[in-house]
């Protein structure tokens, strides 16, 4: 199981967090790669206005000023966030970004990440950010 392709264990279902989500039906040890993320490469200006204009949520930074729209793929846009978030996003090189297990996750958990942008924490209705206002 060393060379898993684990991107063909991702699935698109309806999420407890928000809309839809991405989950896993195979078990993945930390560490692991996931899957890459793929999209279309644009501009920050290009990116801004994206987000401006289109209300675009799919984009994530890859490098400098370059960003990855993922709003045609079929499965990493639809990553939600969680402050306990159980997957990470780290440079694949020169070939953009890779989604990859932050600890070890179980058959069937749906895959997280931090979206890590201040605006997300007032809205974030996760188990860790409503303890702490309990």
């Amino acid at each position: 199981m060393e060379n898993l392709d684990y991107e063909e264990f991702v699935f698109v279902e309806e999420s407890d967090i928000h809309g839809k989500g991405i989950f896993i039906s195979t078990d993945i040890p930390r560490g692991k790669k996931i899957l890459s993320i793929k999209g279309e490469l644009i501009d920050g200006n290009e990116c801004m206005r994206r987000e401006d204009e289109e209300d675009n949520v799919y984009i994530f930074w890859n490098y400098e000023d370059m960003y990855i729209d993922t709003a045609m793929t079929d499965k990493i846009k639809y990553i939600n966030h969680n402050c306990d978030f159980n997957c990470d996003i780290v440079d694949e090189k020169k070939n953009g970004l890779k989604l990859i297990a932050y600890k070890d996750i179980k058959a069937g958990e749906e895959l997280t990440i931090d979206y890590g942008y201040e605006d997300i924490y007032e809205e974030c209705s996760c188990n860790l950010c409503i303890n702490e206002i309990e």
